[in-house]
């Protein structure tokens, strides 16, 4: 380098500029070398470098070269290239100019660290791209430890350029800072709870990115998008989005559905208020109504000659319960069974108590509505009533 700024200067003297002016020259020429070499390197490494390694990880079987290794990535590492060049080239050429000199080392300093904070961050947003279709508990403590790993490397990078402006090494502001944790405990309080609470939900395998939570306190039913150290971001079927910290989905309660989808079947509980004053022993009419009706035919019932004890509400339960065990959308194996509840004063409570094989939830719902449908319509045929306010009893109920 040396010897290229003495050529510069006896070429500069030769053609009758002054040795002050030559020496300008000079540097400025190197300032000029120093760009083009630096813009060379970036254009190298953008042009030539990235499309190579991106082209080598994606014939390789293995994923983690293709999401660490992307384009984006290698963009952010040719962004601190030219800024390297440049800083090695700044001692040769403002030697003279001590002030010049430590100025622009600084300020290029604080560019490649920045650069490489960027870099650094954008390997981490990729490591979270690991396994992100799965909903492991191994992703969610990746998740986690992703989020508290940019938070130690933004940390690290506001103490070298802080270093660098008051030109005193790192290692010297870090031992210093025992004074300030009580500062940096403050700062990162929402961080360390919600780390801690990450941490909890993930261990005991309570929650994973696509699961359907309920938070009734907070208006929350939907899926859950992403969960990040201080929030839990979840998708209302409303196509709202609302966010919760998984501080409160540890300290509160929530209602988690998926193990209902991952199991055998899912749970419908509904209960019909009966009038107290249609429940009796069935009569003949009742018993001809319910063979006309084909009741008996279909083997569904064949307790209505069993004398005049029986019950018409007893009769109609186990009628039910038999329909229950023979649908086809209705899982035999697993509980069910229609029963009484305490007595109110707005009728007596039956609840009909049964799992589904179909678990999405439009289809559910249909085939829920069907079953409970199929019941009212034949609560009549039983001699039956559901409890309904008369217009007597509700102007009555008004008034009082």
């Amino acid at each position: 380098m040396e010897q290229i700024r003495q050529t510069i200067e006896n070429w500069s003297l030769l053609a009758g500029i002054s040795e002050q002016m030559a020496v300008f020259a000079a540097d400025a020429v190197l300032v000029i070398v120093a760009l083009l070499l630096s813009w060379l390197a970036y254009a190298v490494c953008h042009h030539l470098v990235v499309p190579l390694t991106v082209r080598l990880t994606e014939k390789t079987q293995v994923e983690w070269d293709d999401v660490l290794l992307n384009e984006h990535t290698l963009g952010k590492a040719c962004m601190i290239v030219p800024a390297i060049v440049a800083w090695m080239f700044i001692p040769h050429i403002f030697y003279r100019f001590p002030m010049v000199e430590t100025t622009l080392e600084r300020l290029t300093a604080i560019y490649i660290t920045i650069a490489s904070t960027k870099l650094a961050i954008t390997i981490v947003e990729s490591i979270k791209m690991l396994d992100s279709d799965r909903r492991t508990a191994r992703h969610q403590y990746l998740h986690t430890f992703c989020g508290v790993l940019k938070i130690i490397v933004i940390f690290l990078s506001a103490i070298a350029i802080v270093a660098i402006v008051i030109d005193r090494s790192p290692l010297t502001l870090l031992a210093g800072l025992g004074a300030t944790s009580a500062v940096l405990m403050l700062v990162f309080k929402d961080a360390i709870s919600g780390l801690v609470a990450g941490v909890r939900l993930t261990s005991n395998d309570m929650l994973h990115k696509g699961d359907w939570i309920t938070v009734e306190k907070a208006g929350i039913n939907g899926i859950v998008e992403d969960i990040t150290l201080t929030t839990v971001k979840v998708r209302n079927y409303d196509n709202t989005t609302l966010t919760i910290t998984p501080q409160t989905l540890v300290e509160d309660s929530f209602q988690n559905w998926n193990t209902m989808q991952e199991g055998e079947g899912r749970r419908v509980t509904r209960r019909v208020y009966f009038d107290f004053r249609f429940i009796r022993h069935i009569d003949d009419a009742i018993r001809q109504r319910l063979r006309d009706r084909g009741y008996v035919a279909k083997g569904l019932l064949e307790e209505i000659d069993m004398g005049n004890d029986t019950v018409n509400l007893t009769l109609f339960r186990t009628y039910a319960e038999r329909y229950l065990a023979r649908h086809a959308d209705v899982n035999a194996d697993m509980i069910y069974m229609v029963r009484q509840h305490e007595a109110t004063p707005t009728g007596l409570p039956v609840e009909f108590y049964f799992f589904l094989h179909e678990k999405q939830w439009k289809s559910y719902e249909e085939k829920m509505a069907a079953i409970l449908e199929h019941f009212y319509a034949a609560i009549p045929d039983f001699g039956l009533s559901i409890y309904q306010r008369d217009v007597a009893e509700q102007i009555q109920h008004f008034l009082h």
